[in-house]
């Protein structure tokens, strides 16, 4: 039997009030998240993260002082392997994190030891953007060199375990709170400025057919889908610059002030952490509340939900090459021909 080393691609968070400078430092010292020159970068990065821990700091500890999203992906991980394992495979899977521990450096040498005869890459960023699954991926070809066991599954926009996973939740959610007020869904995705866009990330383009797809499946699961708006924003804004919109704190003030109930659901997002956490959970809600809107929702993200983790199993099982789903448009899709 082969042998199979799925390795789970993620952000990272702090895992202490201690980390927060340095998990910043890190983050901003990437290239695909500040494009400038080395040194000036290196500057930056220290300068931004002097500026911004204080902040980061106070909302990790709303979070008990660290991040859960490595808890959390570990899980993933072994939910995952558990079933490969009931399909009859042979696999392990491995956490590798963008900018904190555990680190593509440290991983690495683990998948050599397992000694796999295959190697998936899978960032569990649902849709691609080369300031996220695409840096990742770079760093982890940087370290491994070429590799022809590799096989990379660079995004899961629309996958049907995915969609299945958020579709019954994303219903419940409109039912209750529609017997307050008319409803107003969020799909709210973490933004990117529009320069990322304009150099062709594929990003956008992947929220928006992950939105098309949930208001499908989660409509057909109302008795009348029609009295409902769903709606794409963008949050978590990080520098000055012009930032994919609408923003999702001024949709949530607009709804709020006319009455109306909100829904909100984070559909960048697999797994929970200070973007889901504290930002909708506790700021959000907060800005809707002081508004007056007649109700809130906030869709879970889905983690460990088997309907995810079988749809990430199928994914990792298909061995046909990946089609491209991006339009030409989108240069930064790493997928080169339909």
């Amino acid at each position: 039997m082969s042998r199979l080393a799925v390795v789970l691609f993620n952000l990272g968070g702090p895992d202490s009030p201690e980390a927060v400078k340095p998990f910043l430092r890190n983050l901003f010292a990437d290239p695909a998240i500040l494009p400038a020159p080395a040194p000036v970068r290196f500057l930056l990065s220290r300068y931004i993260a002097g500026r911004r821990a204080a902040p980061a700091r106070a909302a990790y500890e709303q979070l008990g002082g660290a991040s859960p999203l490595l808890e959390q992906t570990e899980a993933q991980a072994r939910a995952l392997e558990a079933a490969l394992a009931a399909r009859g495979e042979e696999a392990r899977c491995f956490v590798a994190m963008r900018y904190w521990h555990p680190r593509a450096a440290a991983v690495l040498p683990a998948v050599r030891d397992y000694g796999p005869d295959e190697i998936v890459a899978l960032p569990l960023y649902p849709q691609f953007s080369t300031t996220t699954s695409g840096s990742s991926l770079a760093e982890w070809r940087k370290l491994a060199g070429e590799d022809s066991r590799l096989r990379v599954l660079c995004c899961h926009p629309q996958l049907e375990g995915l969609v299945e996973a958020w579709a019954g939740p994303l219903a419940e959610a409109v039912r209750r709170a529609r017997t307050h007020a008319p409803v107003r869904v969020l799909f709210t995705a973490h933004g990117l400025p529009e320069r990322v866009i304009a150099g062709g990330d594929p990003y956008a383009w992947q929220v928006e057919r992950t939105a098309a797809a949930l208001r499908s499946a989660a409509g057909a699961r109302l008795d009348a889908p029609d009295g409902v708006e769903w709606r794409v924003t963008w949050q978590s804004r990080a520098t000055p610059e012009k930032w994919l919109e609408p923003d999702t704190g001024a949709e949530v003030e607009a709804a709020a002030r006319d009455g109306l109930a909100l829904v909100l659901a984070p559909i960048a997002f697999v797994s929970e952490h200070s973007e889901t956490l504290v930002e909708l959970d506790i700021e959000y809600r907060a800005l809707a509340e002081r508004a007056g809107a007649a109700a809130w929702e906030r869709v879970a993200t889905p983690c460990t939900t088997p309907a995810y983790i079988e749809g990430l199993a199928d994914l990792v099982l298909d061995r046909r090459p990946q089609p491209r789903l991006c339009p030409a448009s989108c240069a930064g899709c790493p997928v080169a021909a339909p």
